[in-house]
């Protein structure tokens, strides 16, 4: 019997905001590997889990190991086609043994909370990448859409699209812990997010 890896998108973080086929998945693995706040979340009584930490080659080599006797479900955060682990994944094994389940992304929910359409939106990413000059220029009305991270927080993000030509009052959404109790959205104008409510590892959606 051939065995397979099944990637389940878990949205935002709350259970609530993640598809019914990836939780029913999620329940009935016999092995589950994911961050350690989805494992919390999420694992089981009896289930086989690993914590997926910075050395991703000993997570693949865990997962290469449990394919021999069954499936494992992989948990990523958001939608597993966005800046997740699929991408190793697909590196590292055929595409025919991958199954992916689509979730929520972090980004598409920071947009649903601000009932703002996002079809023309740019989305791009500050999380452990800095996107190219020339996919920050500004015109009026541009929409871009951006994870954050501790480097590239906010506030470093606000700046940094000010000193490459945006207007300084150009509407900024700070979206942070989305889908959870202490959910905080915050809008203010570039110049204003320089330095107020800065926040790491959020969504930050900018409207020229």
């Amino acid at each position: 019997m051939e065995f397979k890896i099944i990637v389940a998108g878990i949205g935002p973080g709350a259970k609530e905001y993640v598809v019914p086929k990836a939780l029913a998945a999620i329940e009935q693995a016999k092995v589950l590997v994911g961050g350690s706040r989805a494992l919390n979340d999420f694992a089981r009584t009896g289930q086989k889990t690993l914590a997926i930490k910075a050395d991703i080659s000993a997570v693949m080599d865990f997962i290469r190991a449990e394919l021999k006797q069954n499936d494992v479900v992989v948990m990523v955060s958001g939608d597993p086609g966005y800046y997740s682990l699929l991408s190793s994944l697909r590196r590292n094994f055929p595409a025919e043994k991958i199954e992916v389940i689509p979730g929520l992304s972090s980004v598409q929910v920071a947009f649903a909370k601000i009932a703002l359409p996002w079809q023309e939106a740019s989305l791009l990413s500050f999380h452990g990448r800095v996107p190219r000059d020339e996919d920050l220029i500004y015109h009026k009305g541009r929409i871009i859409g951006m994870l954050t991270d501790n480097k590239f927080n906010s506030g470093r993000i606000a700046q940094y699209l000010i000193e490459r030509g945006w207007d300084k009052q150009a509407k900024a959404y700070i979206c942070s812990r989305l889908s959870y109790p202490d959910e905080k959205i915050i809008c203010l104008s570039l110049q204003e997010a320089q330095t107020k409510e800065i926040a790491s590892h959020c969504v930050m959606i900018v409207e020229g």
